[in-house]
């Protein structure tokens, strides 16, 4: 009797079951329809990369190639520098980092804890400089970057990081120190701490997700800039991936299958680098707009 109790209540539990929510499902439904066709191109790009010369413009495509041409990718990367390039656009990256995530950070450090006359009207400001276009600096720069004589180096591309030149980055540090409580800050300054001190040891021990979402903004802006790097840049043995990119284009258009491989080789970094950095920085976006 005791065992037909128990079934007879595991049934009436199973009967309670929520009803399905089916608009959790059809959300679901659109997400993963929307993620798939977002996913396209690069699918595309990586299929093409593995095809043959003869393949490339079949109809209809085939997305799975066969056979597949693995040789495509040492081909593509052997054609060009493609080592030299990597190299140069991970040093401007560690470059970047270190100069932007430093000055930015004090200034919205600044900004947000600090008790000074007129902050507020300075940030302000400085917000006022998104609206100008990096277009319109650039004649300007070029100049002066030009008088001092670093035309053909990558000091044009370093040095200005260094003096908190993103105005976005110091809003987000700002809006991330926001959070801190300042009862924390008025206790170590009481305790004898200096602003420099509070600033490498605590507000920098706790502000990790900022940096994280600041340092793959300035990898990802870094990765894909092709502009500047342009403009400043004349010697191939300094270009950077989008740079060899596109010279790799100009002298291998009319083989696909090598241009889709040399551009899964230069987008594969970022990808990996975002998969594992994810957390930090939805962590991130998430504090730097939760207070204003």
């Amino acid at each position: 009797m005791a065992a037909i109790a128990q079934h007879s209540a595991f049934r009436g539990k199973r009967s309670k079951r929520r009803p399905l929510d089916w608009v959790k499902v059809l959300a679901h439904v659109v997400l993963i329809a929307g993620s798939i066709m977002f996913l396209m191109p690069f699918i595309y790009v990586v299929s093409t990369s593995l095809k043959t010369a003869a393949d490339v413009y079949t109809f209809p495509p085939e997305f799975i190639p066969d056979p597949i041409a693995w040789e495509n990718y040492p081909d593509a990367l052997t054609a060009m520098p493609f080592d030299r390039f990597f190299l140069n656009t991970i040093l401007l990256a560690v470059g970047r980092i270190i100069g932007l995530t430093l000055s930015c950070s004090l200034a919205g450090f600044a900004f947000a804890k600090l008790r000074w006359k007129g902050r507020n009207t300075i940030f302000f400001i400085v917000l006022l400089t998104l609206m100008i276009p990096v277009e319109v600096t650039l004649i300007p720069r070029y100049i002066l970057f030009a008088k001092l004589g670093w035309i053909d180096s990558f000091a044009p591309l370093l040095v200005p990081g260094f003096f908190a030149e993103n105005a976005f980055f110091v809003f987000l540090f700002r809006q991330f120190f926001m959070t801190m409580g300042q009862d924390l800050i008025d206790a170590a300054r009481i305790d004898g701490c200096s602003f420099i001190g509070l600033f490498w040891r605590i507000i920098v021990p706790n502000a990790k997700p900022v940096f994280a979402v600041v340092a793959i903004f300035i990898i990802q802006n870094n990765w894909n800039s092709f502009l500047l790097p342009m403009i400043y840049l004349t010697d191939r043995a300094k270009y950077t991936l989008a740079l060899g990119l596109r010279l790799f284009n100009e002298q291998y258009y009319s083989q696909t299958h090598l241009l889709m491989a040399a551009s899964v080789f230069v987008i594969l970094p970022i990808l990996i680098l975002f998969f594992f950095m994810q957390r930090y920085f939805i962590q991130g976006v998430v504090f730097t707009g939760s207070k204003g």
